[in-house]
């Protein structure tokens, strides 16, 4: 509804500075929404106006109601005093029909806008480690980051999605030192595996034999300093490993429907992090410890000391993200760059940050932390872990819902609607997948139920593309019978229903969420407008026939309203990465 808030802030604006003497921003006016529909559709309070006009806030609402009458239809509506507020009622088959004409002759790109023309915004996300597959905690930071970036892109930013692939570090060390003590040779192909699971596998051995054996420690610390020191055969093994770790992870992605415009290593950047931080060594921006280790001392900003380079000359997490983001900068200049990493790495990101600004790069202070919370699972079984083998696989997660989606399917007796069984629950999995992972506030923790995700009820992505699927089968059913209602035109008078009005409002207020989700970076707020559409939609469907009908303009009318419903939800499920479906 902003075009209508817009248009009314303006009018006030208007209005009030011939009164006042002084010219009123539009930025002074306050837009309320009544508390019950009678009252209207918006509410100006009057309270900031009332000193300089020298009466009471209950008057200039009377005043200024009987100058606006002659304004109603610029205004599309009436305004009226409401105490002290000045209640505007829009012109709803006026409204309905700009939104409905809006809607449709925009298509795919409703809800888009310009906001953030011109910015340049760096979104990084998903940053795998080599060692592991991708379990559950990285698909809602991969669900996050693709909303994210989509998002931003609706509102006119240049987006440059970026993956930080973490292939170096004592943790990669210790599946190599386990492949190589216990492995025999084996690879993927060999074993029938995918090939980011074995690796995994030899992630979780080392986690089993550390218990065994105190010195495996010393030993993957060893295999750390003999990789930085390019020992060739180290080298070759980490090269093996970390092929397989990758082509399994991008095939994840590629069945999950992620993607990166640019992807980075650590072991391309560490060293540029190293050469930074002796750099500011030498300026005495940090300190050299006795021991040959260099910190940095943040305690005046709040934080605490912390160790940039080991006293073995090795690089930690913070030194490699350091030369990660000088060289980012300085592939592609951003005006903002967003790190979408879980909340338990605040601390990291605020060192980083305040490191970056020592070091004098200027951009360091448009560098923000999206610090979502974590997954849980039901029944308190804790976090997402892999050292123990606990973690929820995404692979076997996404092939767990698909079988729930088949299982709904064919429950409901709808195998031969879809045509393409398979295909049907790929989707219907990613779109459970993804509006689950959303719903909440990213910045809050959530537990993932699968069986409710899949869920063709609720607040669910099936929901969403159940009513995409049902608007879908009405419009062709339409087209099969168009000869039935020829002469029928559109005519917004006809919608006259309280939940038409309600349909309207809520598409026209969409390009306002996108707008302030993106800004919030919040995919949670888009996810939530588009369930109270759908669910709006079902009720008004279920009291109001469409098709069956004796009034030609009357189904023509309800079916361009039903077809703007299905946009708005095509445009909003694209961007937070639920599959629209035709048929269900």
């Amino acid at each position: 509804m902003n075009r209508y808030k817009e248009l009314w802030r303006r009018i006030l604006a208007e209005t009030l500075s011939a009164r006042t003497g002084r010219k009123v921003e539009e930025s002074e006016i306050v837009t309320e929404v009544p508390p019950r529909p009678e009252l209207g559709d918006l509410a100006f309070p009057l309270f900031p106006f009332a000193k300089s006009l020298r009466k009471s806030p209950k008057d200039v609402a009377l005043e200024l109601a009987a100058a606006l009458r002659e304004r109603a239809a610029e205004g599309r509506g009436v305004a009226e005093a409401a105490g002290p507020y000045l209640n505007v009622r829009l012109e709803r088959p006026r409204v309905i029909a700009e939104v409905v004409r809006d809607v449709l002759a925009q298509g795919g790109g409703f809800g888009a806008n310009g906001e953030l023309a011109g910015q340049r915004v760096v979104v990084e996300f998903s940053s795998p480690n080599t060692n592991k597959p991708l379990h559950l905690g990285h698909m809602r930071n991969d669900a996050i980051g693709m909303a994210v970036a989509r998002m931003l892109e609706a509102c006119g930013a240049e987006v440059l999605r970026v993956n930080l692939i973490n292939d170096r570090g004592i943790h990669i060390c210790k599946s190599m030192l386990a492949y190589r003590r216990f492995g025999e040779g084996r690879t993927p192909e060999s074993l029938g595996q995918k090939s980011d699971h074995l690796v995994g596998d030899y992630y979780v051995r080392y986690a089993k034999w550390a218990v065994e054996d105190p010195g495996a420690e010393a030993q993957a610390q060893a295999l750390l300093l003999a990789w930085e020191q390019g020992d060739p055969e180290v080298r070759e093994l980490w090269g093996t490993m970390n092929r397989w770790a990758i082509e399994g992870i991008n095939q994840t992605y590629r069945k999950t429907g992620v993607r990166f415009d640019k992807v980075y290593r650590e072991s391309e950047t560490y060293l540029l992090g190293r050469a930074e931080i002796l750099a500011g060594l030498e300026r005495g921006v940090f300190q050299r410890d006795p021991d040959g280790s260099v910190w940095v001392d943040l305690t005046a900003q709040g934080l605490d000391r912390k160790v940039l380079l080991r006293s073995d000359g090795t690089s930690l997490y913070v030194t490699q993200d350091v030369g990660t983001a000088v060289q980012r900068h300085r592939d592609w200049p951003f005006n903002r760059q967003i790190y979408v990493v879980g909340n338990e790495q605040r601390y990291h990101f605020q060192v980083l940050f305040k490191v970056l600004a020592l070091l004098g790069h200027a951009w360091a202070e448009n560098l923000h932390h999206l610090a979502y919370g974590m997954v849980t699972l039901p029944e308190g079984m804790g976090k997402m872990k892999s050292r123990e083998g606990t973690a929820v696989d995404a692979d076997e997660l996404v092939a767990d819902l698909e079988r729930l989606a088949v299982e709904q399917i064919r429950s409901k007796e709808r195998e031969a609607e879809v045509e393409d069984l398979p295909g049907t629950a790929e989707k219907i999995a990613l779109g459970a997948l993804h509006y689950y992972l959303l719903a909440p506030s990213p910045y809050k923790d959530m537990v993932f139920d699968p069986n409710e995700s899949i869920s063709f009820t609720g607040a669910t992505g099936p929901y969403l593309q159940y009513t995409g699927a049902r608007i879908s089968s009405m419009r062709r059913k339409f087209a099969e019978r168009a000869e039935s209602f020829r002469g029928g035109e559109f005519r917004a008078e006809l919608l006259s229903a309280p939940e038409e009005w309600e349909l309207a409002k809520s598409m026209a207020a969409f390009p306002d969420t996108v707008a302030q989700a993106a800004r919030e970076l919040n995919p949670a707020l888009l996810a939530t407008h588009l369930f109270e559409l759908a669910r709006t939609y079902a009720s008004y469907y279920h009291d109001h026939p469409v098709l069956h009908n004796e009034d030609s303009a009357l189904v023509v009318s309800r079916i361009r309203l039903a077809e703007a419903v299905r946009q708005v939800l095509a445009c909003g499920m694209a961007l937070i990465g639920v599959p629209f479906l035709e048929k269900m």
